[in-house]
């Protein structure tokens, strides 16, 4: 068993004052797997004392000077990186086709913003004035447990970019792939004070991070209804907000696509990450013309192609969820699902896939015929789960895909991209994706509409988030 017991902080690996630990366990197969110290507010405010003091001067650092800490950081990303990938893998069940290629993102990111401190223009002239774009301050990071180190590469490299300082709340769930990614900014030899990380629960280093009069910014992702509290109690100190938060992402299918090549790729979409991303495209709207030939393709497809099993293997498309509690969610919404009427199981179902017993799988699930006001249609559930909903034409196709909370991404396949492109246009969704569901750019700004999340990350659109335009007239 592994245990992980420090923090951090100042540029040192720390012991927390903090002394409750939590256990974790193998999604796989529920085996005692490591113990993780939980911080409390002193080590908190301690990761804030030192990033506080490292913003004084980091804040007058030039472009040249922070590419060279990225680059430092990226040297050491890349070092690691089979390292990176096996934690995700053993810690949360991500499946090694999602896994792999998404820790190549991470070091792309991380590329983006060395590329874009080249030529970002800090100070430049609007009108008859001078705008100077200084950084915002100190940055409380609030990350998931999904894409955690993800997540922490994008909005770090963001940071630092910009001029920033930071104190990083992971998830309690990451240990492993916090305590790797620890060791990449000590490779790094980063400032010290300029990154700091503090293990523990939101309602405890969260909370304590949001209230802290000294972080001038949070960047945050995660639930909507965490981002709603958090955005609550920034408001009380003004603090700057970016919230990327859940999403419940619809897949239009216009009726002149190739549904034998379509199809496999919007189950894929819909299953990434085993379905526990906030960008899995879960309701998949077709024509009703084409239904049975669709529910045909689909129900082949997630029982010939989609295996299930140990995440380590590369043939495994679908693995576990990441807690006992995540599985018992997806199981509710899949009971929920089956005694909704309409709704037909096309496959799938309740319990665990067979042989799969000792671990957190949860039968990878289509519901066929859904009308989208049913819950499995408009609440997000994080698990391996497609709803597949029929429309009569593209006005109606385009109405149901706005008729949610959400917007984040949406997604959208037709043989024409033009009227692929005049369909993207009518979407309520921070990004569009179109034919190709996997496609990512990380220069093209990323974040949702409406209760998907407030602010845009990756790219110019990014760092502008971390800093504030200061005009000077005259």
């Amino acid at each position: 068993m592994q245990r992980y017991h420090q923090f951090f902080i100042n540029g040192q690996f720390v012991t927390p004052h903090g002394k409750e630990t939590l256990d974790l366990f193998s999604p796989v197969d529920n085996q005692h797997m490591a113990q993780v110290t939980l911080g409390d507010e002193t080590d908190t405010q301690r990761a804030v004392v030192a990033a506080k003091a490292a913003q004084k001067n980091f804040a007058d650092s030039t472009p040249a000077q922070r590419s060279a800490y990225l680059q430092s950081f990226k040297r050491a990303l890349e070092h690691r990186q089979s390292d990176l990938i096996e934690a995700m893998i053993e810690e949360y069940g991500g499946v090694r086709v999602f896994v792999e290629p998404l820790i190549e993102e991470a070091i792309a990111d991380v590329q983006t913003m060395i590329d874009l401190l080249e030529s970002y223009a800090f100070e430049r002239r609007v009108g008859s004035s001078l705008v100077r774009l200084q950084p915002v301050g100190v940055v409380g990071v609030v990350i998931p447990w999904n894409a955690s180190n993800l997540f922490i590469c994008s909005k770090i490299a963001a940071a630092i970019a910009a001029g920033c300082a930071s104190v990083i709340k992971p998830s309690e769930l990451s240990a492993r792939q916090t305590q790797v990614m620890m060791e990449c900014f000590a490779a790094a030899a980063l400032p010290a004070g300029l990154v700091n990380v503090v293990n523990g629960l939101g309602n405890v280093v969260g909370n304590e991070i949001t209230r802290h009069p000294d972080i001038a910014k949070i960047t945050f992702t995660g639930s909507t209804n965490v981002g709603k509290t958090i955005a609550r109690s920034a408001v009380e100190s003004m603090k700057r907000v970016t919230l990327e938060l859940g999403g419940k992402s619809p897949n239009v299918i216009l009726d002149d696509t190739d549904l034998a090549q379509v199809l496999p790729q919007a189950v894929g979409a819909a299953y990434m990450n085993s379905g526990q991303a906030c960008v899995a495209a879960t309701r998949l709207l077709v024509p009703q013309s084409k239904l049975a030939e669709v529910n045909a393709i689909v129900k082949a497809t997630v029982e010939q192609a989609f295996q299930q099993g140990n995440p380590s293997d590369a043939k495994v498309m679908v693995g576990p969820a990441v807690s006992c509690s995540q599985y018992e969610r997806v199981q509710e919404y899949i009971r929920i699902g089956i005694e909704e009427d309409r709704a037909e199981l096309l496959t799938g179902g309740l319990g665990k896939p067979a042989e799969l017993e000792a671990g957190n799988f949860s039968k990878a699930t289509v519901f066929t015929n859904v009308s989208n006001n049913m819950r499995i249609a408009q609440e997000e559930i994080f698990g391996p789960v497609l709803c597949i909903i029929p429309y009569q034409d593209e006005a109606d196709a385009v109405v149901i895909a706005n008729d949610t909370a959400y917007g984040l991404v949406a997604y959208v396949s037709s043989a024409s991209r033009e009227r692929a492109l005049v369909v993207a246009a009518k979407l309520d969704a921070g990004q569009v994706k179109i034919n190709n569901p996997f496609a990512h750019d990380n220069q093209a700004p990323f974040g949702g509409m409406k209760q998907s999340g407030i602010g845009r990350e990756y790219g110019e659109f990014g760092i502008s988030a971390y800093l504030e335009p200061k005009a000077i007239v005259g």
